[in-house]
């Protein structure tokens, strides 16, 4: 079934690349914040807020998913070196100190409009501590990305491990209004 599924995605992944992968950021996005909601905030079925969970799928579909496909095929092509450790550590680097600090502002600020807040407070508030949290979990996790995936597979990795991450994200988003 696992290795059917995989097979499946894999053909949609060759024919519709970002496509793909921006419905399945959309999916996983989603995902995490209704992990967020659920285990988390302990909201229950009724107190689930399913326009919050909308706004994480648009965000993730429309938004991260055309984002990180870009990017990664951007450091695939533009960062190469010699070593492949020095590689993985240059992709690593960039990936830290320019895509995270934007990202997780355009994420904060996209909330906040959508939800109809100042996305200035939002950013004042939140981003500098996001950003220290991602700077604790993300360096690792793009070191295995950027080794050991390949460039097609990297953004579904990303989402996987962004189940927690959005968890995350979505409670700081919520606590900051």
């Amino acid at each position: 079934m696992v290795i059917g599924l995989f097979r499946w995605y894999n053909g949609r992944l060759a024919a519709r690349p970002l496509l793909t992968q921006s419905i399945t950021t959309a999916v996983l996005f989603a995902t995490g914040d209704i992990t967020a909601q659920q285990l988390v905030e302990k909201r229950g079925l009724k107190g689930h807020d399913l326009t919050r969970t909308g706004r994480m799928a648009l965000y993730g579909g429309c938004v991260f998913g055309p984002v990180a496909t870009t990017w990664f095929g951007f450091l695939a092509r533009r960062v190469n070196l010699k070593n492949p450790r020095l590689e993985t550590l240059a992709r690593v680097a960039c990936d830290q100190t320019l895509f995270a600090p934007v990202m997780i502002g355009v994420f904060l600020g996209s909330m906040a409009t959508m939800e109809g807040n100042s996305a200035k407070e939002r950013l004042e508030k939140t981003w500098w501590p996001a950003l220290r949290t991602n700077w604790m979990v993300w360096p690792f996790v793009q070191i295995i990305n950027f080794t050991f995936l390949p460039l097609q597979h990297r953004v579904l990795f990303a989402n996987v491990i962004s189940i927690g991450w959005n968890s995350y994200l979505s409670w700081v988003n919520s606590q900051s209004k």
